[in-house]
């Protein structure tokens, strides 16, 4: 296993404070991404239908999307169930667990009358809570699994809750654990990949900072990192009488490469001038680090997010950290941020450090729910959760990072 050394810090009060700060401000003035409503999906348990009934519970949401070439997977943990679907919205295969779902009526038309055949498939599996999807170039499909409570585990101090399940078009593979097929489950997984010569990785949350596995096409452990907050190159110079600490908001693979995105945000200790402590943001940086050599490549600086806030005839500027949200295939890193409108996304090119910003908009008062993902191809896609139902949506992002690419 290959390790780092360092401590982990903790930022809560400051992420609390700044979005306290975000939510009094106005959405900054951006041009916007035209959205397509790609289809909608209605509220129930019909196998075409999501349960999102409880959502004013407390704990996780796991209802999840993610798209590639076209083609939809949907998790809803709540029904114990994923749709793959296509961009008309067609339910093409239901992966459900039967114990908590009714039996699809397109079965049970073909069933009382054979010449009633439906291209649609159903793979039963019995789900617990499914959440994060990735699906590789041969649209297999993985899915995060939380385990019930008596297949859960304990060790080192962690609580190893999760696997990661392997399905194929028709059926059930395998899970994977830690040491690959098989193995003993996952620490918290932030989020799961898969790459253009389909490895699979698994993002863990650790106490330390984060833990990231890798696996080959056949499910075979690659690389086991972990990467401590204090591992982080030190970038920037503190000014005198200033502590500085650092923090890694999260970690993405090169879609091409074996290399890992490590977005790191630099804060900073000061008084000030009635001798007050606060904690400001100095910076974020991405760092490329190299998976065979171990080496750290070129940081990259990502402007932050700046909100001006005016009280009276005061007017305050505040600068605040993006969230990474992932690497497009032509190497755009892009960030999100939640403003009234909708999301601010910043889309900077990891080689030419060109960036572009724009306005994801939509109605957030209306929206009490709502999940995104980011394609190979660049292209945002998004479940928007209303009161009547759920909108299935994506913005042509890769069309603005090819126009940039072409003019060049």
């Amino acid at each position: 296993m290959e390790k780092f050394s360092g401590n982990f810090f903790s930022f809560a009060a400051f992420s609390i404070f700044s979005l306290f700060v975000f939510s009094c401000g106005k959405s900054s003035d951006l041009s916007s991404i035209h959205r397509e409503e790609k289809f909608t999906l209605g509220y129930g348990n019909l196998e075409d239908q999501i349960n999102l009934f409880d959502l004013n519970s407390t704990g996780e949401i796991n209802t999840r999307i993610a798209m590639r070439d076209g083609f939809f997977f949907i998790s809803n943990g709540k029904s114990q169930k994923i749709l793959q679907m296509n961009s008309y919205g067609d339910l093409l295969t239901l992966y459900h667990n039967p114990e908590t779902n009714p039996a699809p009526l397109f079965d049970e038309n073909v069933l009382a009358d054979p010449s009633n055949y439906s291209t649609r498939k159903t793979v039963s599996y019995p789900f617990h809570e499914p959440s994060f999807l990735a699906m590789d170039s041969r649209l297999n499909f993985y899915v995060v699994e939380t385990l019930p409570k008596e297949r859960q585990e304990v060790s080192d101090g962690k609580n190893l809750r999760q696997v990661v399940l392997h399905f194929d078009s028709d059926s059930f593979v395998d899970y994977i654990g830690q040491q690959g097929h098989g193995g003993t489950p996952f620490p918290y997984i932030k989020n799961i990949y898969t790459t253009a010569d389909d490895c699979l990785f698994v993002i863990c949350i650790v106490s330390e900072g984060f833990e990231v596995f890798c696996y080959n096409s056949d499910g075979n452990l690659l690389h086991d990192i972990i990467v401590r907050h204090s591992d982080i190159p030190d970038h920037g110079e503190a000014k005198a009488g200033v502590t500085r600490f650092v923090e890694v908001e999260n970690i993405v693979p090169d879609f091409n490469s074996e290399r890992l995105f490590m977005k790191a945000d630099f804060y900073e200790n000061s008084l000030d001038s009635k001798g007050q402590g606060g904690v400001g943001e100095v910076l974020t940086v991405i760092f490329p680090y190299d998976l065979s050599s171990g080496a750290y490549g070129k940081p990259i600086e990502i402007p932050p997010y700046e909100e001006s806030i005016t009280q009276g005839f005061a007017k305050q500027t505040y600068k605040l950290p993006y969230d990474f949200m992932g690497v497009s295939d032509s190497t755009w890193l892009f960030f999100t941020i939640a403003v009234d409108s909708g999301f601010v996304v910043q889309m900077v090119h990891a080689d030419s450090s060109r960036i572009v910003r724009r306005l994801l908009n939509y109605d957030t008062k209306d929206t009490v729910y709502s999940a995104f993902n980011l394609s190979a191809s660049g292209i945002i896609s998004a479940l928007i959760a209303g009161q009547e139902n759920a909108k299935v949506v994506w913005w042509r992002t890769d069309d603005l990072t090819r126009s940039f690419a072409e003019n060049e």
